[in-house]
């Protein structure tokens, strides 16, 4: 199976407002998230090899800028009948076992993932401080091979957007695994 790769940035697209459930038991919307100088929303999941293979790299470029006041926000919206590693209960286990600094959110009826267009996991999207996108790229050149020198292309794009409000030209998408839609009713 070939992973599956989101479009390129629509740069001043608007961030659709969400309201989710979260691992600690809140309600978390996107006003609630949303940082002074920008707004990161990962969707991920718990059992995606290329996720997995990323976390220690989400882990540190999500608390380095949270000290740049971006807000984030991670959504997990794989049908957890089908695929019962991403239950809710399990993404809380997994949130705790990761220490995650950020929300952790079950897009359960899958309407926020639509409403985003997310296509893979991992799949980033980077807004600006008025909830414009300017970024929709991968986290590093790494991919599934963590490497020590591997350019941080999220944080930099991140930073960048925290500091002029405008996300770099040249973005490389994300890879990963499809997002797991429930069959159609």
């Amino acid at each position: 199976m070939s992973p599956a790769r989101p479009p390129v940035c629509d740069f001043g697209w608007n961030a659709p407002d969400f309201k989710l459930p979260s691992t600690k038991g809140e309600t978390v919307t996107l006003a609630d998230i949303r940082g002074p100088n920008g707004t990161l929303i990962m969707f991920i999941c718990n059992h995606c090899p290329y996720v997995v293979s990323a976390l220690d790299r989400i882990i540190r470029d999500s608390r380095e800028l949270h000290d740049l006041r971006v807000g984030i926000a991670a959504i997990c919206s794989n049908d957890s009948i089908n695929y019962p590693d991403d239950s809710f209960e399990k993404m809380a286990l997994f949130a705790d076992k990761w220490k995650f600094s950020f929300p952790y959110l079950h897009d359960e009826c899958q309407n926020v993932a639509r409403a985003y267009d997310a296509v893979c996991t991992p799949d980033f999207f980077g807004f600006n401080s008025k909830l414009q996108l300017q970024y929709r790229g991968r986290i590093d050149s790494a991919g599934m091979n963590p490497q020590p020198n591997a350019k941080r292309e999220l944080f930099e794009a991140m930073r960048q957007i925290a500091e002029t409000g405008s996300g770099p030209v040249d973005q490389t998408p994300s890879m990963g695994c499809s997002i797991k839609w429930r069959a159609a009713a």
